[in-house]
């Protein structure tokens, strides 16, 4: 597996970009693009590339970064391991009570499967195999479909996006009944009939609202609808749903653990499971499942929304794992994609065509990207004044004071970033009083 050098480093770099076109969902809006990006580097200074999940909350980048760098690197530093799966069940194991005790089950996951994709693309590199040969594919061309199509005016990004060579469009739903029948219906028309339409409501309904939504959705011949229930609603409401729905379900980004893929694919109810491989899993967990949910009869669609590092690995699981799913590419503005996803940027007739070089087939240039890192931006002067206060409440009120007069700043000195200036705003606390939503609307709360 070509694993044999010990771990020299492991480094998480945070990154955030700030969009002019705000990402709508039906429980969000994110006003920035942020990711997270693993090097691994072992004692002969061959270097592999990883991604961590990180788009909530406000600050879930740099959360993970830290866990990553603080945490995670001293388990695997100077260590050797027969294959990255062995790294991950020790990190895996290691971490399993203090994430228990924290309540950090899902950073913690999402900080290990960052490791586990750099190390995959570590060992193919060593390899000198592509990841998607190494992991057992014989297939490099991927299906592809365009995803996160927000709800305004979704007709103008299917046309934008054919036009990029797109043939297949999930849009955005969960805005409303009007709204989403509007859309669905102006997408399909715009698509064309046959072609591949799907639909995600990020868990936007209870049973009864979903019931009542599935009725109106077999004019619109989608593939699937996805996420329509809460990711942690009972078995039993998704049968009663499944049971009901003229349209296929899809989930899974929101699952987590052998155990739980295992108990979902035993339910039967999904016929599209996405795990994502940044949230969960990494190579190792996603391999593993998506190859059981192939056997199970069920279609393996990776998930992905992120930064280009993991929707290149995401593709190269897939080319290894087969079957007729098909990756999901993120069409909203995101140079951290763009950049650093390789042959996945080129959508040529529906798919696009993994590379040949070894590991994940690129080496990351960060370099146009650093004006997005999150640690090379400058500390508010508010943040300043509050290190200030913090000292004097602690009685250190004359080391603030030296340290003032000599010039020196207890923290760094260029602003920060503030992201959530950006990113995921709702209504405040006197808009939620109030009954107003973030977009000036009223909320459930607030009507009459």
């Amino acid at each position: 597996m070509m694993l044999d050098r010990p771990v020299r480093s492991v480094e998480a770099l945070a990154f955030r970009y700030p969009v002019a076109t705000p990402v709508r969902t039906s429980f969000g809006i994110m006003h920035d693009r942020p990711a997270v990006f693993v090097r691994i580097e072992d004692a002969d200074g061959a270097v592999g590339w990883g991604e961590v999940w990180c788009n909530f909350p406000t600050v879930g980048a740099e959360h993970r970064a830290r866990l990553v760098n603080e945490l995670l690197a001293p388990l695997v530093v100077g260590q050797t391991f027969a294959t990255p799966r062995d790294a991950f069940d020790v990190m895996t194991a290691k971490t399993a009570v203090l994430a228990l005790q924290s309540g950090e089950v899902g950073p913690l996951a999402q900080g290990i499967a960052g490791i586990d994709i750099a190390l995959w693309d570590l060992a193919a590199r060593r390899g000198a195999k592509p990841l998607w040969r190494l992991l057992g594919g014989d297939e490099r061309r991927v299906p592809v479909y365009a995803s996160g199509i927000n709800p305004d005016a979704p007709e103008r990004t299917v046309r934008t996006m054919r036009e990029r060579g797109h043939r297949a469009f999930k849009l955005k739903i969960g805005f409303g009944a009007a709204l989403d029948m509007r859309n669905l219906d102006a997408v399909r028309q715009e698509a064309g009939p046959g072609v591949f339409v799907a639909a995600d409501a990020n868990q936007a309904w209870s049973l009864d609202e979903t019931l009542s939504v599935v009725e109106r959705l077999a004019p619109f011949d989608l593939r699937w609808l996805e996420e329509p229930l809460h990711a942690d609603r009972p078995w039993s409401e998704w049968r009663a749903l499944r049971e009901a729905s003229p349209v296929p379900l899809a989930a899974g980004e929101n699952i987590a653990g052998f155990a739980a893929f295992a108990e979902a694919l035993q339910q039967d109810v999904l016929s599209v499971v996405q795990p994502d491989v940044a949230k969960w899993g990494g190579v190792s967990g996603c391999l593993a499942v998506g190859q059981d949910i192939v056997r199970s009869g069920a279609t393996y669609c990776p998930h992905y929304l992120g930064g280009g590092i993991g929707l290149l690995a995401s593709a190269h699981l897939l080319a290894a794992v087969g079957g007729p799913g098909m990756l999901e590419v993120d069409v909203n503005e995101n140079p951290l994609r763009d950049a650093l996803c390789g042959p996945v940027a080129d959508v040529r007739d529906g798919a696009i065509v993994l590379h040949d070089g070894p590991g994940l087939g690129i080496d990351p240039d960060l370099a146009p990207l650093r004006r997005f890192k999150v640690d090379e931006q400058r500390v508010s002067r508010r943040a300043k004044s509050g290190w200030r206060r913090v000292l004097r409440g602690l009685g250190l009120k004359r080391l603030a004071k030296s340290a003032k007069a000599r010039g020196v700043s207890v923290v760094p000195k260029r602003e920060r970033y503030e992201p959530a200036k950006h990113y995921m705003r709702g209504p405040g606390p006197k808009a939620r009083a109030a009954g107003t939503g973030a977009d000036g609307g009223r909320t459930e709360s607030g009507r009459d």
